[in-house]
């Protein structure tokens, strides 16, 4: 199986986690999703993470 990108960050915004950006649902399932789920997931994670640290700059 396939390592969670878990960063044990584990807080949640708008239904996603902060640290390793993934859905609440995606977190639960994560060892019941096939490897190519989890493939998958993977991939769209610097993505995401990308999007989220572009709308949570800090302020000047």
């Amino acid at each position: 199986m396939m390592d969670s990108p878990c960063k044990k960050i584990c807080k949640v915004e708008d239904g996603r986690c902060i640290g390793c950006h993934r859905s609440l649902d995606e977190i639960g399932r994560w060892r019941d999703m096939s490897d190519q789920e989890r493939r998958d997931v993977m991939e769209e994670l610097p993505e995401r993470a990308r999007i989220w640290a572009q709308g949570h700059r800090a302020l000047p």
